[in-house]
């Protein structure tokens, strides 16, 4: 009997408390692991998981102060998604997609960049948002290298 993993789920829910976003890359590392992503993939998957959840917790302001995140598992792509019940914003304030990857050296750690890194690390992403929350959907696809 062989073991497939095709549309498998796992919930976790945090509270908006200082380092819980690495409890949500931690179960996104050990996910993407079991998926056989290779070891710059994980770290990209790890590293966009944070930002997100960071995102969340600064911006949100949602009132039961906790992030669910979602982790649908597919034969060949990991999808993401962070939930809040904050208070949303406009999708034309956050940043495009460019058509290249930009250098992720250390000066883009500095605030504000959040949303531009999780672009530039996922293979795709989609933000809904309105006045009840926002999910920010991401999707690694397992590339063979």
């Amino acid at each position: 009997m062989t073991n497939t993993i095709s549309n498998d789920l796992v919930l976790l829910t945090i509270p908006m408390r200082r380092d819980m976003e690495l409890a949500a890359a931690q179960l996104a590392s050990v996910i993407a692991e079991s998926m056989s992503f290779n070891e710059q993939q994980v770290e990209e998957i790890q590293l966009a998981t944070i930002e997100s959840c960071i995102n969340a917790f600064e911006h949100s302001k949602s009132p039961d102060q906790k992030v669910l995140t979602e982790f649908i598992m597919r034969t060949d792509e990991l999808e993401i998604k962070i939930t809040d019940q904050g208070i949303g914003f406009s999708p034309d304030n956050h940043p495009k997609k460019s058509n290249s990857k930009p250098d992720l050296h250390p000066e883009m750690r500095k605030r504000g960049w959040g949303l531009e890194i999780v672009h530039a690390l996922m293979d795709k992403v989609q933000i809904m948002s309105n006045k009840n929350g926002t999910t920010i959907s991401m999707v690694k696809c397992k590339n063979e290298t």
